[in-house]
């Protein structure tokens, strides 16, 4: 059956191929940052006369086909100078460009800088991108630079909770986004307990964030995909640059290994607030800090192929008093071989690794705990221009996954700890997909692909069999779900497969541009989802471990569906962008009452499986150009669960009815601006506005001896108060920058500039004084003032 529905996608993508095929002049090439050579990805090539253009792909390549003789072209990327330029096409032509920066002045002509205008030239939609200029302008918490927090400013996208570095996209889960640095999962993208991002902002050169409209190259998760690449380094001279501030500091190093071929960049961060601890006598053996470094080589062997190697290591450390110490952390490897066939044909290669690690040692008590995940994934990907008007994607990946729920030992010789092992968990996930990009009309384009996965848990593992296939049963007498127990095992050896699933995952998208400055777009896509976090918060946390799909644990499979309509104002001064959406996810987990997650063998007894529905409207005004520019977001959402009975007798969840689920955030506004002073000063300000997390609160109590004790009502029936705070920054540039090779700038800032004390939770106690019953409010952040030094050379 499954090679039957392979030969199937090979035979449609041979017939899309020989269908379309149009013979006409390909002009090809690469498009790469002047001073740095770095290849620039999304540059926007367009023949306004012909009406027809294309974009640069993951590695800076694009290839168009041109009718004969004499045709305008414009290039346009954000934060770089646009040309216009004239070209005489007699034959397949090859032309690399090398654009410049806004700020600088280039010899030819120039027309304007393309300032992030609403895209009405293709289908794509439900996508947001942020240049790491804007994002460097944004005032955050500690005056850290923040990839995550930055893209909590977009619509549609809300924070996990306050000080996480966890996001929610469209009401769903944090576990539901696919992150992504340089193609190698991120499983974790917290530091510090979610203070900072895992992500350096002075290696990253490109983020794409996918909402929805998800092209079928992206697979395994159900909400959305951060796409993030880092840069490749500097192959026209050596530099440095870095930065300086209270909490951590950073250095990056880039240079060339040949000249114009090759180039290595090597960057690290380090934070240093332990240090202070030491200071005093109380804190002097606790600890809180974290490292990472980022690296990339690359090299061009010929004007066909390149090879990239690029690496991520980070690790966070928290101890206390020699007693209590806490190590997590992501480790990244990614090989690639770019591979030009042809002017139309190009290919990638990458061979990747992933790991995340935990490990808590528990001195005191002489318990120490390791879990993680590791996974080795291969994929071969081509992007074919057959036309002007006809584009072809398609690939295979395969992914193996190696689970560790976890290990007990023993950390001294004294403990009394027995060494316990949880089962480790094998999985192996293929795919094969094929996606097409084709305008139809002048005014009509389509987007429209298939993604096969198929997901197979293996063994070396040992199986809990139940009565009826059922490991949690329903206590009609208490109306209670309790664990079942198991009736059997199953010993599945090596590499057997203990479960298997397949799944197509269609995707289809659709755009009717008016005119050059406003399009109608619609979009749909299926996303299947083979993991599952096992968490009992609503932000991600180190300790959450990572499940596969197996004989009780469903895979998800969301069903999203968008239309929007885009517009530019005053020839791309504003741009105005409306979506609306609805999204809706079987096999969506939930817990039983007082489960127990963390060391549990046999976490199938305390699950359920439900469904969840969001839907929602978004809008996004923005002004591109002048000396304030910025954009104002808005959504206005709902995001439900829903956990029936499996039969008639049983209750569920909140009576089988649908809930809040604990992403639901019905209003979000956030407003971003920058105000270029001068040469001198710059500007920039954030304000964010979010409706409450929902939670469960008490509704009621009894008394057990002199000792009340609470009883909560139904799940998330209750929100944490409205969640909003201002930000404020002001960077100093010294006019003395421009005449030496030492460039540097000051950034202040200020989070939280009215000291908004906004609730990370709310707990409900005894005072142990007056007995009286209260409800305390933990805040992390209050006001926070902060100055960074920048520094490049």
């Amino acid at each position: 059956m499954i090679t039957k529905k392979i030969n199937f996608l090979f035979v449609l993508l041979l017939i899309s191929m020989t269908a379309f095929a149009q013979q006409k002049f390909t002009l090809s090439g690469i498009i790469t940052d002047a001073k740095n050579n770095e290849t620039l990805i999304g540059v926007n090539l367009y023949f306004p006369d012909l009406k027809i253009g294309t974009t640069t792909n993951e590695y800076g390549f694009y290839s168009i086909s041109v009718p004969l003789g004499n045709q305008n072209l414009s290039i346009s990327y954000l934060g770089y100078q646009s040309i216009e330029k004239s070209i005489s096409l007699t034959k397949n032509t090859k032309m690399n460009w090398a654009l410049t920066e806004s700020g600088e002045i280039l010899n030819e002509v120039i027309i304007n800088t393309n300032q992030g205008q609403a895209n009405t030239r293709t289908p794509e939609m439900s996508v947001n991108k942020l240049s790491m200029a804007t994002i460097k302008k944004m005032p955050v918490v500690l005056g850290e630079v923040d990839v995550i927090k930055s893209i909590l400013l977009l619509p549609g996208v809300t924070n996990a909770g306050e000080g996480a570095s966890g996001f929610n996209v469209r009401g769903g889960g944090a576990d539901q986004n696919l992150i992504l640095l340089d193609e190698a999962t991120i499983y974790n993208s917290s530091h510090v307990f979610g203070f900072f991002s895992v992500f350096n902002p002075d290696a990253i050169k490109d983020l794409k964030l996918y909402k929805g409209g998800i092209p079928a190259r992206f697979g395994g998760r159900a909400s959305s995909v951060l796409d993030i690449y880092q840069k490749d380094g500097n192959s026209n001279e050596f530099h440095m640059n870095g930065g300086i501030g209270l909490i951590s500091s950073r250095l990056l190093a880039e240079g060339p290994i040949v000249k114009d071929r090759g180039s290595f960049l090597i960057g690290g961060r380090a934070s240093y607030a332990h240090l202070f601890l030491k200071l005093s006598e109380e804190q002097k053996n606790n600890s809180a800090y974290f490292y990472d470094l980022n690296t990339k080589l690359n090299y061009k062997i010929n004007d066909n192929n390149n090879l990239y190697l690029s690496g991520y290591f980070g690790r966070d450390v928290f101890a206390i008093n020699k007693s209590f110490s806490n190590i997590y952390g992501n480790s990244t490897l990614n090989l690639r071989w770019n591979h030009l066939f042809s002017d139309k044909l190009f290919s990638n290669l990458s061979l990747i690794y992933s790991d995340y690690y935990y490990g808590l040692d528990l001195d005191f008590i002489g318990f120490k705990w390791d879990s993680g995940i590791k996974n080795y994934n291969i994929k071969y990907d081509f992007k074919h221009y057959i036309s002007d008007n006809f584009k072809l994607n398609y690939g295979a990946n395969a992914i193996y996954y190696n689970f560790n729920p976890g290990s007990i030992k023993p950390s001294n010789d004294t403990s009394t700890i027995i060494p316990e092992q949880l089962d480790p968990k094998y999985a192996f996930e293929p795919s094969l997909y094929i996606e097409a990009e084709n305008k139809i009309t002048k005014k009509l384009s389509l987007a429209y692909g298939l993604r096969y996965s198929m997901f197979y848990r293996l063994g070396n593992s040992t199986i809990n069999l139940y009565e009826n296939n059922n490991p949690v049963i329903f206590n009609s007498d208490f109306q209670i779900y309790e664990k079942a127990t198991p009736i059997d095992t199953k010993f599945y050896g090596k590499n057997k497969t203990i479960k298997s699933f397949d799944n197509f995952e269609p995707r289809f998208a659709v755009s009717y541009q008016f005119n050059d400055d406003q399009a109608l777009k619609a979009s749909y896509n299926r996303m299947v989802q083979y993991l599952q976090l096992i968490s009992n918060t609503a932000s991600p946390t180190p300790l959450d471990i990572w499940m596969p799909s197996d004989n009780y644990i469903k895979p998800q499979i969301a069903d999203q569906v968008a239309i929007g309509y885009f517009k530019n104002i005053r020839n791309g001064d504003y741009s105005l962008e409306i979506e609306s959406y609805y999204k809706k996810i079987q096999n969506r987990i939930d817990y039983i009452d007082g489960a127990d997650l963390i060391a549990n063998n046999a976490i199938e007894q305390v699950i359920l499986n439900g469904r969840m529905r969001s839907y929602g409207l978004e809008l996004m005004l923005k002004k591109n150009t002048g000396q304030l520019n910025g954009w104002i977001s808005y959504t206005l959402s709902k995001s439900e669960q829903q956990t029936p009975g499996r039969t008639t007798d049983e209750i569920g969840i909140n009576y089988g009815k649908w809930y809040n689920s604990a992403y639901d955030k019905t209003h979000n506004l956030a407003i971003t601006s920058a105000y270029h002073l001068n040469d001198k000063w710059d500007f920039g300000a954030n304000f964010a506005l979010q409706s409450g997390q929902p939670v469960t609160f008490p509704d009621s109590g009894y008394q057990y001896g002199d000792v009340f004790v609470p009883s909560y009502g139904l799940r998330n029936r209750n929100r944490l108060p409205a969640y909003h705070h201002l930000d404020i920054s002001a960077t100093l540039t010294p006019a003395k920058n421009k005449d030496r090779n030492w460039k540097g700038e000051w950034v202040f800032s200020i989070y939280n500039l009215y000291n908004r004390q906004n609730a990370a939770s709310i707990t409900f106690r005894q005072n142990v004084d007056t007995a009286v019953n209260e409800a305390v409010k933990t805040s992390i952040f209050g006001i926070v003032p902060a100055v960074s030094y920048n520094f490049k050379f």
